[in-house]
């Protein structure tokens, strides 16, 4: 016969036992469960923060006052160039700044003209923009009185980055890689 002093001691120590069990088993799912939580709340944060860029973004665009920063330069004809200086096509509503540089074959040239770039400021030009399929806008250029510039086609995406592709009769395409200075 077991006596029941013994007896009396197994059960103290299975429910001292399981008493443990459950406390760390609720000290762990408490853990997991906050740690989740946080992870969510860092989720949506993060997730507003790109919402505000987007419209920030948008509101440049819709304005038509922003800045691309060439950061490469690729010509029809030649490898990558990664760019140093700070190129940039500036876009206001009634004005567009280009200081871009040109690699690539030209089909003729002026007399006495040592600008080889794509530099010129200009008001007559004709501005474009719609929303892109996947997001993002596509924008396009057309200045009226600059003979080396026929068109340029800015394709900027949600987290402001931008392609810029310039085409001209006298010249071959070139396409600059680069972002829209404050949407970075």
């Amino acid at each position: 016969m077991v006596p029941i002093f013994k007896l009396t001691l197994v059960f103290k120590n299975y429910n001292m036992k399981s008493s443990f069990i459950n406390r760390v088993y609720v000290a762990l799912s408490f853990i997991i469960l906050t740690s989740f939580s946080q992870q969510s709340f860092a989720q949506t944060d993060r997730q507003e923060k790109q919402n505000a860029k987007i419209d920030a973004l948008k509101q440049a665009i819709a304005s038509g006052r922003y800045v691309f920063m060439a950061q490469s330069a690729t010509p029809m004809s030649g490898r990558t160039r990664q760019l140093t200086y700070d190129y940039k096509l500036d876009v206001r509503k009634d004005t567009i700044i280009s200081d871009l540089p040109y690699y690539g074959r030209s089909f003729s040239a002026s007399y006495g003209n040592t600008d080889g770039g794509i530099n010129f400021n200009t008001t007559n030009f004709e501005y474009s923009s719609k929303e892109g399929p996947k997001g993002g806008w596509d924008i396009n250029i057309a200045p009226k009185e600059i003979r080396t510039v026929n068109k340029m086609i800015l394709n900027i995406t949600n987290a402001g980055y931008a392609t810029l592709t310039v085409t001209s009769n006298t010249r071959q395409q070139i396409t600059f890689n680069g972002y829209i200075q404050g949407f970075r």
